[in-house]
């Protein structure tokens, strides 16, 4: 991880406010051809088992804040987000079938104080997934309880939750979070020091069996090959106890029913040293080399022909940290985040989320550590979205722009091959106090200029849509495209603000280049798309 010295940053920031403009970017008319395109619903979710009721409610209180947030991504792209049900919890939970309440757990301040390590769920649990309309859920049964109680866990639970998901509410199943840590984790290890791949691969081929016998018995119309699949192996990482080429090679989809690779990826730490909203999550080379593991994994894994996407990830491990992963920055990232995963052939992203987390896109209900409200990286998903755009019948592919400083980023999108969208993200750290009192100078801005392809003629239009915030530590006040999503306004639904522009155009000069003025802690989205 780069962690930027003040004089270095300074250099930066005046590289970007000069050369950018003088230095038009190309931007090609067609994409690469090697550029895999997304999958629809690439801007996904994952919600910590324990926490899902509190997200979806049940089905005399459905949790609409929730659902109102996932269908302003689903209009963006034209799939609500996919919703995979797991976590470190999924592999806590027993099932209690006399239990009255979805959950009941206890929280072991010694191996989280976020989520129960003792956790029991109720029949009742399962209303969740009845409350969100034309949503698909992948539900993460337990792997890590290898015992007596675990096992009847899984075989009391499969038609609980298969009933729950016909109808076309299934995505896909999923069997145990992060194996590759039983034997290791600093929250209690689950398996033996020998825990290696090929015992994984068995314990998991004997799992999905199960699942499918238990499937059987409960709601064969989900035993068909259209609906009986797995996000797998759904490791923490590819570093870590187990590896995830040697897992595929010892035969983990021997029975052909794994639909998407699934992986995890933490950029850093809550409480990593050295950790900062510049160094660590506004950089550009971080982000790269955070996610160069799994862009490697994919590749190496090419051959099965599966699509590879990250089921769980977010700014930073132990849940995020305050005042860096709730902030305006985070937002940034994310943006930066999931495009460069675009670009990289990552097909779908779920974004992470539970209840009282700092890096949570949105708190579902009023705690009394958490307001109830949308936060500021939901934003950054709106965003990312809208760079997307509608991906459910177009054929949607991402390509990264190179730009000079490791403090900005930027992207174009190609719908069904050709240009349509330009992406800046200026990462350059601007935080609008100064200890959170005293307010800052004016704030600096950049411009930058791409070269469009011939087709685009001087005086065309281009439209403008804004990420903007008052600083990358703001926490409220976030808009996109002049837009607030916030809980207080309309439960989380749209709502145009008149203090803040929209509707912004700029117009392609002659030589075919346009240009934009964003300023430090911001991002534009140039629809370059709209030619006439």
């Amino acid at each position: 991880m780069y962690i930027p010295s003040p004089l270095s940053l300074a250099n930066y920031a005046i590289a970007i406010a000069r050369g950018n403009a003088a230095t038009p970017v190309v931007v090609s008319s067609a994409p690469l051809s090697s550029l895999l395109p997304v999958l629809d619903g690439f801007v996904s979710f994952s919600i910590e088992f324990s926490s899902f009721p509190d997200f979806a409610g049940n089905n005399s209180a459905p949790n609409g804040f929730s659902n109102n947030l996932l269908n302003n991504l689903g209009n963006l792209t034209g799939t609500k987000p996919y919703i995979r049900v797991g976590g470190n919890t999924q592999d806590y939970a027993l099932f209690n079938a006399s239990l009255k309440v979805a959950t009941n757990g206890t929280i072991n301040p010694k191996r989280s104080t976020d989520y129960p390590t003792t956790l029991f769920i109720g029949p009742s649990y399962f209303e969740s997934y009845n409350t969100w309309p034309n949503t698909k859920f992948s539900h993460g049964f337990n792997l890590g309880n290898n015992g007596t109680a675990g096992r009847q866990t899984l075989i009391d639970t499969i038609p609980l939750a298969c009933k729950a998901l016909e109808n076309e509410k299934l995505y896909h199943w999923e069997l145990g979070n992060e194996p590759d840590l039983y034997s290791t984790s600093s929250q209690g290890t689950v398996r033996l020091p020998s825990w290696n791949e090929s015992t994984y691969v068995q314990e998991w081929l004997n799992g999905t069996r199960t699942i499918k016998d238990g499937l059987f018995q409960a709601c064969p119309n989900l035993t068909s090959s259209k609906y009986y699949n797995y996000l797998a192996p759904s490791f923490a990482g590819t570093l870590n106890h187990l590896n995830p080429i040697k897992t595929w090679h010892d035969g983990l989809d021997a029975d052909h029913n794994i639909a998407l690779i699934s992986s995890h990826n933490y950029i850093g730490g809550a409480t990593q040293p050295g950790v900062t909203l510049q160094g660590t999550l506004m950089n550009h080379s971080s982000t790269v080399a955070s996610i160069s593991h799994q862009v490697n994994e994919s590749m190496l894994l090419a051959n099965y022909s599966i699509p590879f996407i990250l089921g769980e990830t977010n700014s930073l491990y132990n849940e995020g940290a305050p005042g860096l992963s709730n902030a305006f920055g985070a937002a940034l990232w994310g943006v930066d985040f999931n495009l460069w995963c675009a670009s990289q052939g990552i097909q779908r992203v779920h974004m992470h989320q539970g209840t009282n987390y700092r890096y949570a896109s949105w708190q579902p209900i009023q705690t009394n550590i958490t307001t109830k409200g949308t936060k500021a990286p939901y934003y950054g998903n709106i965003a990312v979205a809208a760079m997307i755009g509608e991906s459910t019948v177009n054929r949607v592919q991402i390509e990264n722009l190179p730009l000079p400083s490791i403090f900005e980023a930027a992207y174009a999108t190609y719908v069904n091959g050709s240009l349509s969208r330009i992406a800046v993200i200026n990462m350059v750290e601007y935080n609008y106090t100064i200890n959170g009192t005293a307010l800052r100078p004016k704030r600096p801005n950049a411009t930058y200029s791409f070269q469009l392809p011939a087709a685009y003629k001087a005086k065309t239009v281009v439209g403008v849509q804004r990420l903007l915030a008052n600083g990358s530590d703001a926490l409220t006040g976030i808009t996109f495209d002049g837009y607030s999503y916030n809980y207080e306004l309309k439960n989380g639904m749209p709502v145009k603000l008149e203090n803040v522009t929209t509707g912004e155009t700029v117009m392609v000069q002659p030589g075919g280049v346009v240009s934009v003025t964003v300023p430090y802690s911001s991002s534009a989205i140039l629809n370059v798309g709209m030619k006439k």
